[in-house]
């Protein structure tokens, strides 16, 4: 694996806090209804586009409310055609949320299409892949974003390039924002927090470190409480921003500050072990470069 791939100090030993837990029964009900709404979704993929954009939000927000959690969707309405979604990512939960928010192509990492079934209806889904651990590959999924953003289709992207725990996030690579620059598209960012009962945040969603997916949905369905909230704040027209520098903090700023302005929690940019993010995975490479470079 590349070094410059994008990585994050949380682990679940450090950043998971306990929490009320559950009824052992009511989880694994929880659970049951979880599978239950993912495999009728399962039996939509074949109708594939021809499903109306109404239904696929309503199935995401069912599989998020399906494992326990309560629902907060606030701010604007995405645009139409082709856009550029993107949001901080801190649990497996935020994919079903951000299609809530519109339905979209995942950008996904590469390793996805070779996992048991889960690859297959990735692909299905219309997702688009990236090699994280090839650099020379980045300006052809650049490439492909771009396309598909002229085409009016709306792209998801987490450009934190990996999960952090909810209380510090990482910053926005800048990569991707070059596929809106070249396409003319605008930029809709989206905030996602996880917050307990009594309105304090909840690290518990979180899918980090070597912690396992199955684990990360057990803890999910076994917590009481839990709400997301799902900010929409105004999308960045076309043009505003000349770089991908620019844009890329323009839209982690309105995914930090939301509509409001007001900093919230959440959303501090970390250091790991001391030395600021790197920088080497938001440059897109000119054609014939090749290698790779620390990220510190």
């Amino acid at each position: 694996m590349s070094v410059w791939l994008p990585s994050t100090p949380c682990t679940p030993g450090a950043c998971l806090e306990r929490t009320k837990a559950t009824a052992v029964p009511r989880a694994v009900l929880l659970l049951l209804a979880v599978a239950v709404v993912l495999l009728a979704g399962i039996t939509l993929l074949p109708a594939g586009r021809w499903v109306p954009a109404g239904v696929v939000r309503w199935w995401c927000r069912a599989v998020v409310r399906a494992s326990g959690v309560r629902v907060r969707l606030s701010g604007v309405t995405a645009p139409t055609g082709g856009v550029l979604l993107v949001a901080n990512h801190i649990s497996w939960l935020d994919i079903p949320l951000l299609a809530a928010v519109r339905p979209a192509r995942m950008l996904a990492k590469s390793e996805i299409r070779r996992w048991p079934v889960a690859g297959w209806l990735t692909a299905r889904s219309g997702a688009l892949f990236i090699e994280r651990d090839r650099l020379r590959a980045l300006p052809d999924t650049v490439a492909r974003i771009a396309d598909a953003l002229r085409g009016g289709a709306a792209v998801a992207v987490f450009p934190e390039g990996s999960t952090w725990c909810g209380r510090a996030q990482g910053h926005f690579r800048r990569a991707v924002f070059q596929a809106a620059l070249d396409a003319g598209a605008p930029v809709q960012p989206v905030s996602l927090r996880y917050r307990l009962a009594g309105g304090g945040p909840s690290t518990a969603p979180a899918y980090i470190g070597d912690d396992s997916l199955l684990a990360s949905v057990w803890r999910v369905v076994s917590t009481r409480g839990l709400t997301a909230e799902v900010e929409v704040p105004a999308s960045i027209a076309p043009g505003v921003h000349p770089d991908r520098r620019s844009l890329a903090r323009a839209a982690q700023s309105r995914a930090c500050n939301g509509r409001t302005g007001k900093h919230t929690t959440g959303c501090n940019p970390s250091p790991v072990a001391g030395r600021p993010f790197g920088k080497s995975a938001d440059r897109v490479p000119r054609p014939g470069e090749g290698g790779s470079r620390r990220a510190a």
